[in-house]
């Protein structure tokens, strides 16, 4: 089993660190081997995805990733900004289905947003399109407008577009997940404005008729977004396309208590998977040994399940996560009165005496 350990920039190499820690503790004998992404690997060969780093990541079994950017790279060239590192991963691999999953862990929910009665037990999949919709979607570019109101001004333009195999995909992805569950799916869309997801919802019901034992329903983005503030517990499958699930992935971490708790996994047809946390490279931590790496030990446990074919220990880590929040240790983004603080190193170290 052989894992590509792609740290990148800000605080990914600390808690990379962390996860990489806690997975040898397992003594599963991993073959691991450590590539630079993003803006470090810009720095070392002047391209944010070398050769070498996707080669790497192509003979890997699973990828296990840190975050990519950093503000000083803002001024280059898009085509070398840090974060075309993940996008270019996602397409050079096929990782079509990324999976959210938003856990309230009983011992966080006065660490929520929202009052404890509404996130207690709290259990949310999103299952995002990753490799379609605006993200991806040619022509885009600048121009002159050619029509319109301000025809002749200076315009950016990009598009989105989903072709039918590709939706047709992420909906078998989340009706099988939802099987596994209790076999509801709220399918994401904005119907009511835009043709691309007026196909995708007719697309999606198609598929539903493979699944009758699955609840299907519709729901615009914005109401979605809505609801999931109002009531989160109502989901329990959420799929969407991209720049959607994009948001309200997000917008579902701060449920959970942090953003910082929130592993994800990207996966191709194969089920080879590229692991990171949902959270970014937060350059303004970095080095100052804070960051919470729960997020990232817990997306190792999500590549020990879904591509190593090591369920048993995936269980392990998430008890043993489990435990560490039962006995009050906190990283500065979860912290609270009664609790005790520590730092990156040290929940890791409490991860890895937990599981011993």
């Amino acid at each position: 089993m052989k894992i590509a350990i792609l740290p990148g920039d800000g605080i990914g190499p600390e808690i990379v660190e962390q996860a990489v820690k806690v997975l040898k503790a397992l003594d599963l004998q991993l073959e691991m081997e450590t590539a630079p992404v993003g803006g470090a690997a810009y720095e070392a060969s002047g391209h944010p995805l070398p050769d070498a780093t996707l080669n790497l990541s192509r003979a890997a079994d699973a990828i296990l990733f840190g975050a990519v950017g950093d503000w000083k790279y803002d001024q280059l060239e898009r085509a070398l900004r840090p974060e075309q590192a993940i996008l270019g991963l996602r397409k050079a691999l096929g990782l079509f289905a990324n999976f959210r999953p938003a856990i309230c862990y009983e011992q966080l929910t006065h660490a929520s947003s929202l009052k404890p009665e509404l996130v207690a037990g709290l259990d949310i999949l999103i299952i995002r399109e990753l490799t379609g919709d605006i993200y991806f979607g040619q022509p885009r570019g600048r121009r002159s407008a050619p029509d319109g109101a301000f025809a002749g001004a200076e315009e950016a333009f990009d598009t989105m577009r989903y072709a039918r195999p590709e939706i047709e995909r992420i909906a078998h992805v989340a009706f099988q997940a939802a099987r596994q569950r209790s076999k509801r799916v709220t399918s994401v869309d904005k119907a009511n404005v835009l043709e691309t997801f007026q196909f995708w919802k007719d697309v999606v019901a198609e598929v539903h008729k493979d699944y009758p034992d699955v609840e299907l329903s519709h729901m615009y983005v914005d109401n979605a977004a809505m609801q999931l503030v109002k009531a989160p517990k109502a989901f329990d499958v959420i799929v969407t396309g991209n720049m959607f699930g994009d948001i309200l992935s997000d917008e579902a971490s701060m449920l959970t208590g942090s953003i910082g708790m929130l592993p994800s996994a990207s996966l191709n047809a194969q089920r080879q998977g590229l692991y990171e946390p949902s959270h970014g490279s937060a350059p303004d931590i970095a080095g100052k040994g804070v960051a919470n790496p729960l997020a990232t030990i817990l997306s190792a446990a999500m590549m020990l399940r879904f591509s190593l074919n090591q369920p048993e220990a995936a269980d392990r880590i998430e008890a043993a996560v489990k435990q560490v929040l039962a006995q009050g240790l906190r990283t500065p983004d979860i912290h609270s009165e009664g609790t005790t603080r520590v730092g990156t190193a040290q929940m890791g170290d409490a991860v890895v005496n937990a599981l011993r």
